[in-house]
């Protein structure tokens, strides 16, 4: 689905104890003119731009655009009858150059909206918008957009949407944790490149849980949890109810030896710019911010397996930059086997007083050997007990395999991000670098019990795919989320409240093991009466944009729940929220760029 064009813009104390770039691509076929800023920061090939700035509108030649266009859309694109107006353009994406439109459909009835072949690697994108909300163009189009690329294989796990629950029929509701974060990056890089994200992509939980609270941290233990509840801005006669759970954030020189296995896609299908080039820049920065003591290895898979690189210490760094600038991509996709080789590596150099992390960087596709996503995920699972971790990065779109990345991490007691961008990249593998690697609790499940003489109904806001059997919160041997150093998790619920409401109205309770453990601890946080505000705009600006985040997801998911939610609302409370920080207005600007549309969505 596209967008119109814009103007772009717990445990608690319970526990116990600038390398050089990579070569450009080549030009497009057809040169369009625009500023000399731009010419000189595409002849400095760039780098991806921060999420969080929209690049400067310039004006472009209309015509140049529409030949760059599919020929279907090119009679639309010369401003016929179909289009008029100018055409500006703006950097799009990595290494690429996007043009959208913005003029006035021909007599109001032109085509809502066309749109050239792609965004990355140098294509050209024209957008344009027309008066009325749909056009006479082909089928399919909804909202003034077309209904997408016909031609991605890109795929997303698609786990529903929580319903209602009954307090009498059903008290208690048990989740694993989650720290991942891909979804909101997968979303932002829908939306910069003029798309909305795909319903199945979103993932309520990540999208709140990619940015920061203010949680106390814990003392003495692993980690602390946090509630407040408030009335629902959305849905008059309901309430939010938070859950924040800290993890303590270790120094770092509490932060053990990192032994880390890279295991690079180097197919075929990581050629683009935003894929392999982009996967090679983060794992630089990621060695740049690597200590003495830690170690890196590096394996790659495309039709066969190599070793590139067996652990290596920091004194040779150069030696470690070079076998990672000397990677190229080609072939087919042979996962199963570089995983089995990556866990090889892994587990030469694990020990009791170090921790050993593979890292997967790959768009998730694969077509040579054991390829189906069950395979893979049992020979994962077969390496945990084993004590290495794994985090898996997806790079890409078009191919994109979000949900056997997902799961991958899953599987492997590991985290799941997306890199978008050199800014993602250096948040990963820079600012939450502790987090990325360091796990300080594991099987951390939460279960939260409601009083059924206080709670009517309750929902889950998301955690879908995280979601656990009431009767396994205290079986330790099923798998739950790992939380790292200084990661937050936070959960909202809508709940549906008795007169009288407060003190006592829920139980959370927090069960998790140490690194390793095979025991599990359990820790339970009443409900107290001063948690609950009685006005929403009275509660912290860490709790109204927490609500604003999950409002989004919600309608970039077109969850019936959220039907009828205004999102200029949403926008106003996440403004109000965002202060000075950056990610947070960045989510303004976000939900900014695809108002149009996804205000469509809520209203109907």
């Amino acid at each position: 689905m596209r967008l119109p064009a814009l103007a772009v813009l717990c445990l608690v104390a319970c526990s116990k104890p600038t390398p050089s770039e990579p070569p450009a691509q080549a030009p497009p076929p057809v040169q369009v003119k625009v500023e000399q800023a731009e010419a000189k920061v595409e002849a400095k090939k760039a780098e991806p731009e921060h999420a969080s700035k929209f690049a400067p509108v310039r004006r472009a030649d209309p015509a140049l655009a529409a030949k760059s266009a599919p020929p279907d859309l090119q009679d639309a694109l010369r401003g016929s009858s179909a289009m008029a107006g100018d055409t500006v353009g703006s950097a799009s994406g990595v290494g690429g150059l996007g043009l959208r439109g913005m003029g006035a459909g021909g007599g109001g009835k032109g085509l809502g909206i066309g749109s050239g072949a792609g965004v990355l690697g140098g294509q050209t994108v024209a957008m344009g918008r027309g008066r009325a909300m749909m056009g006479k163009g082909s089928p399919g189009h909804a909202f003034g957009m077309p209904a997408g690329d016909s031609s991605t294989t890109e795929s997303y796990g698609d786990y529903g949407v929580n319903a209602w629950i009954e307090t009498e029929k059903d008290h208690l509701s048990t989740f694993a944790a989650d720290v991942d974060t891909a979804s909101y990056a997968v979303a932002r890089r829908k939306i910069l490149a003029g798309e909305l994200p795909p319903r199945e992509s979103v993932r309520v939980e990540e999208f709140v849980n990619y940015f920061r609270y203010a949680y106390p941290q814990p003392e003495g233990g692993a980690l602390g949890v946090t509630m407040d509840a408030a009335p629902s801005p959305f849905s008059p006669g309901k309430h939010l109810l938070r859950v924040g759970v800290q993890g303590r954030r270790l120094s770092i020189s509490e932060r053990k030896p990192a032994h880390l296995t890279f295991l690079v896609d180097v197919s075929g299908s990581m050629q683009s710019p935003d894929k392999l080039p982009l996967a090679k820049r983060a794992l630089r920065i990621l060695v740049d911010n690597l200590r003495d003591g830690d170690t890196v290895a590096l394996v790659t898979y495309a039709g066969g397996v190599r070793l590139v690189l067996p652990h290596t210490g920091m004194e040779k760094k150069a030696q470690i930059h070079e076998a990672i600038e000397s990677l190229t991509a080609g072939g087919s996709t042979a996962m199963a086997s570089g995983i089995e080789l990556a866990y090889q590596q892994a587990t030469k150099v694990l020990d009791g007083q170090s921790l050993s992390r593979v890292v997967i960087l790959s768009d998730g596709d694969a077509n040579v050997g054991p390829t189906g996503p069950k395979q893979i995920l049992e020979l994962i699972a077969g390496h945990v007990k084993e004590g290495v971790t794994v985090t898996t990065v997806g790079f890409g779109m078009g191919n994109y395999k979000d949900d056997v990345m997902e799961q991958f991490a899953n599987k492997g007691n590991g985290n799941h991000a997306y890199v978008d961008s050199l800014f993602e990249a250096k948040r990963l593998f820079q600012t939450e670098l502790g987090g990325t690697l360091e796990v300080i609790a594991q099987d951390v499940k939460l279960q939260v019990d409601f009083d059924p003489a206080q709670v009517k109904r309750y929902r889950l806001v998301g955690y879908e795919n995280r979601d656990i059997a009431d009767q396994d919160f205290r079986n330790d041997k099923v798998d739950a989320g790992e939380i790292g150093s200084g990661h937050t998790v936070t959960a909202l619920y809508e709940v549906e409240l008795k007169p009288g409401a407060g003190a006592g109205l829920c139980t959370v309770r927090l069960r998790a093991k140490k690194p390793r453990g095979v025991e599990a601890a359990e820790a339970a946080f009443p409900f107290k009466a001063s948690m609950l505000a009685a006005r929403f705009d009275g509660t912290s600006k860490d709790f109204r944009f927490a609500t604003a985040v999950i409002a989004g997801a919600e309608v970039f998911r077109q969850s019936e729940h959220a039907r009828g939610w205004s999102v200029d609302a949403i926008i106003e409370i996440a403004r109000s929220a965002a202060g000075e920080d950056a990610e947070r207005l960045e989510y303004v600007s976000l939900l900014q760029a695809a108002q149009p549309v996804v205000g469509a969505i809520a209203r109907r």
